[in-house]
């Protein structure tokens, strides 16, 4: 055999026996692609830490990437995070619906729509289903409360602690009595309070007797309560300056209670539509007279007055016009009078000629202790406001 044969031969099985070496790679002698056996042979990588914070410790140093998810929520500004002072600060900015829709987004923020801060002054003028709206309201704090001509369903209010209310208009509403002795009863911190046109009761008026602090009291048109609760109340409000008791159900006791008990620095007392039994003695600084028994000979006791400055005459038929001429004489500091019925349209001039330093008939209705004028027309931008400030939440339908 030529020795080139012999050394082929020789050489040949040795290739063989190398390609099986590489390609059989696999622990179970299975024989591994080229990439299985690339990775197998490769050195294996560092394995990179886990815990942030930590990659260059034992000078090792390792690029560690974060979650797309979690760097965008640690750069940016989640509602979540934001201080409960700041959320009720953007709720105070918010209409009354808005608010409400805003307690259905989680627990968090329902207990903060709820918060006493956001409900201090309210109007539920034209909500339909008072009751409820009402009692919830009252609970929550509320100092200034508006929702007058509204209709009060059943309401049993009970509170175990005093109400805030400061100011509230229930003026032409259907309430029931009992539901009102249980809202009255509450306050003790009223200062400004309109009842104009409802049921009353003794319980009302004597609950009235505990907020010493009372400065305007409208229960024009009201009835169902006594001469003597009527003066008790009197007696313990003496910081009263307007008093609208006009046409009331009242009798002779009712009218003698407000003129012997009424605060001596009332600046506005309204009397209007008693008939009968009618004294000027006890009155101060603004009066509003309508009575068939007065007189001019009545004169003199306005002339005490020293701080008389609105007084009205109408429908008082027994003054002689000719009389009314020497009221600025006698009553120096009065800028105002109505005298309606008593003068015709053309002697309304030369009476107006010979006062001119005062307003006479200026206006039609009276506006003592009333939180919206009367005058004013419906669908006026100051229509709803309440003593001349408007309620931050206000239904608006």
């Amino acid at each position: 055999m030529p020795l080139s044969s012999v050394q082929g031969s020789l050489l040949h099985p040795t290739k063989r026996g190398n390609k099986r070496k590489y390609m059989t790679c696999s622990s179970d002698g299975l024989e591994c692609t080229p990439t299985d056996c690339i990775q197998h042979c490769s050195p294996r990588p560092t394995q990179r830490l886990l815990s942030r914070g930590k990659e260059n410790e034992d000078n090792l140093f390792v690029i560690a990437r974060r979650p797309r998810r979690k760097r965008e929520l640690v750069s940016g500004l989640s509602w979540d995070h934001l201080p409960d002072e700041l959320l009720l600060k953007i709720f105070f900015y918010l209409p009354l619906q808005e608010l409400l829709k805003m307690a259905s987004v989680c627990k968090r923020w329902h207990r903060l729509v709820f918060d006493e801060s956001l409900w201090h002054s309210v109007d539920l003028e034209g909500l339909t289903h008072m009751g409820p709206a009402l009692q919830h309201i009252l609970k929550n704090g509320v100092r200034r409360l508006r929702c007058p001509r509204a209709f009060v369903e059943e309401l049993q209010f009970t509170s175990s602690r005093p109400l805030q209310l400061i100011q509230m208009d229930l003026s032409s509403s259907i309430i029931p009595v009992a539901a009102l002795e249980g809202i009255i009863a509450s306050c003790t911190q009223l200062q400004d309070l309109s009842l104009e046109g409802l049921q009353l009761s003794d319980t009302v008026i004597h609950s009235l007797a505990k907020n010493g602090n009372l400065e305007q009291l409208n229960i024009s048109g009201c009835s169902g309560f006594s001469s003597g609760a009527l003066e008790g109340m009197l007696k313990s409000c003496q910081r009263i300056l307007q008093l609208n008791i006009s046409w009331c159900d009242f009798i002779s006791d009712h009218v003698k209670s407000v003129v012997h008990n009424v605060s001596p620095c009332v600046t506005h007392l309204n009397l209007s539509g008693y008939r009968e039994n009618l004294t000027l003695e006890g009155e101060s600084m603004k009066l509003i007279c309508d009575s068939t028994l007065l007189m001019a000979d009545s004169f003199p006791v306005l002339a005490q007055l020293k701080y008389l400055l609105h007084l009205s005459l109408s429908r008082c038929y027994h003054i002689h016009p000719a009389a009314l001429s020497d009221l600025a004489k006698k009553i120096p500091s009065l800028v105002m009078l109505d005298v309606f019925g008593l003068i015709n349209d053309s002697h309304l001039p030369a009476l107006k000629k010979e006062m001119p330093h005062i307003s006479i008939n200026s206006r039609l209705f009276s506006t003592i202790a009333r939180p919206t004028p009367a005058e004013r027309a419906v669908g006026h931008n100051s229509d709803c406001t309440m003593w001349n400030q408007r309620c931050r939440l206000r239904v608006r339908l």
